[in-house]
C-alpha cells in the first residue's frame, strides 16, 4: 500500500495535491444548489458538500469556499434566504460539470448549459427540471471555518419534492432508482446501486437485512 505524508502532500503539484485529497475521503453527493437573485436572475452551481444534519428539525449543511472571489450561490441565498438542492442525474452530468465553470458575477449558468428552471407553486426560487429529488431550503445560520477560510452554512428543509417510485413503505427514499449520481474528487462521476439495506443494530442481535430472507 502507497503511503504518503502530510509533507509529502504538502510539497504536490497544486492539482495532483486537489486530485489525491478530494478523492481520498470516498464518494460525495453531487447536487445542483439553485439560488435567484433579488433582481430576478437564476444562478445554478453544482456542490459535493451537501450533508444531512438532523432530521427534527430538517437541516442540512454545505460548505462554502473561500468568499474572496464573487460567488453568486452565497450572495443571493444570503440576500433572500431561500435556495433549492437537486439531485443530479446520469443524464445530467456533462451541464452539471459546467455550471462549475468561473463565469462573471450576474451570469447564469441555466443560460450558459441545457439545464432548465421549474418552479412550484407559490415558490420562487427556481428548483433543477428532471432532478428525481428536490429540496426547498431556508437559510438559518452560518460558521465560518478559520482553518481554511470556508463557510459551513445551515439550512433547514422547507419542502420536499421526490418521484414517487423512490419511495419505500417507512419513507426511505432509494435514490438509484432515479439514476442519482454521486462524486469521485472533483470531476470523477458515478453511478451507485443498493447493495442491501440492514435493519437497526442492536447489541448482541445479527444484523438483520430488509431484503434477504
Amino acid at each position: 500500500m502507497k503511503h504518503i505524508s502530510r509533507d509529502d502532500i504538502s510539497q504536490m503539484e497544486k492539482v495532483e495535491r486537489l486530485n489525491l485529497i478530494n478523492s481520498c475521503t470516498g464518494y460525495k453527493s453531487a447536487n445542483l444548489l439553485a439560488t435567484k437573485s433579488l433582481d430576478g436572475k437564476s444562478n445554478v452551481a453544482i456542490f459535493s458538500s451537501v450533508t444531512h444534519l438532523g432530521s427534527n428539525p430538517a437541516l442540512i449543511g454545505f460548505i462554502m469556499r473561500p468568499t474572496t472571489v464573487p460567488r453568486d450561490t452565497y450572495k443571493n441565498i444570503r440576500e433572500n434566504g431561500y435556495f433549492t438542492v437537486n439531485h443530479i442525474t446520469i443524464d445530467m452530468i456533462e451541464d452539471a460539470h459546467h455550471t462549475s465553470a468561473n463565469y462573471e458575477l450576474g451570469i447564469s449558468e441555466f443560460d450558459k448549459t441545457n439545464l432548465e428552471e421549474e418552479y412550484k407553486p407559490n415558490i420562487e426560487i427556481p428548483f433543477v427540471k428532471g432532478s428525481p429529488v428536490q429540496l426547498y431550503c431556508k437559510y438559518v445560520n452560518e460558521y465560518y471555518i478559520k482553518e481554511n477560510d470556508t463557510i459551513h452554512v445551515i439550512a433547514s428543509i422547507e419542502n420536499l419534492f421526490f418521484e414517487e417510485e423512490l419511495e419505500h413503505k417507512d419513507g426511505w427514499l432509494q435514490i438509484d432508482r432515479g439514476n442519482v449520481v454521486a462524486l469521485n474528487g472533483l470531476d470523477g462521476y458515478c453511478l451507485p446501486k443498493l447493495v442491501d439495506r440492514f435493519q437497526y443494530a442492536r447489541k448482541e442481535l445479527p444484523t438483520t437485512s430488509f431484503f434477504k430472507k
